[in-house]
C-alpha cells in the first residue's frame, strides 16, 4: 500500500512561490490518480488540484493559472508548484491518492481518495 509524505511548505510573502512535493512509497504509484487539497483554520477541506494516471489535470478556479500539478512516476512523486501566492492560500496542504483503473479520470471529491499524507503548512504573509 502506498504511503504519502508531503514536504516543501513554509512561510512566504504574498506574490512569492513554493513547490510542494509528495513522495509515495510502494511500487504502485502509477496506479493512482493524485490530488492536492487544503484546509484553512475553521474551514472545510477543499480541492486544489489533481492529476490523473495519464497526466490530465484539473484545478480549482481559485488557483487556476497560478498553481501547477505534475507527477514523476519514476520518482513516485507528485508536485504542486504554487506561484503568485496570496494570503488566502494559507492552509495546511494535503496530498491524496485515488487508486483507479481509469487512466484519464480525476476527482475533486475528498472522500474518493483512499490515502492521505500528514499535511504541510503553507503560510502566506501580506
Amino acid at each position: 500500500q502506498v504511503q504519502l509524505v508531503e514536504s516543501g511548505g513554509g512561510l512566504v510573502q504574498a506574490g512569492g512561490s513554493l513547490r510542494l512535493s509528495c513522495a509515495a512509497s510502494g511500487r504502485t504509484f502509477s496506479s493512482y490518480a493524485m490530488g492536492w487539497f487544503r484546509q484553512a483554520p475553521g474551514k472545510e477541506r477543499e480541492f486544489v488540484a489533481a492529476i490523473s494516471r495519464s497526466g490530465s489535470t484539473r484545478y480549482a478556479d481559485s488557483v487556476k493559472g497560478r498553481f501547477t500539478i505534475s507527477r514523476d512516476n519514476a520518482k513516485n512523486t507528485v508536485y504542486l508548484q504554487m506561484n503568485s501566492l496570496k494570503p488566502e492560500d494559507t492552509a495546511v496542504y494535503y496530498c491524496a491518492a485515488d487508486r483507479t483503473i481509469y487512466a484519464t479520470v480525476v476527482t475533486t471529491i475528498p472522500n474518493n481518495y483512499e490515502l492521505w499524507g500528514q499535511g504541510t503548512q503553507v503560510t502566506v504573509s501580506s
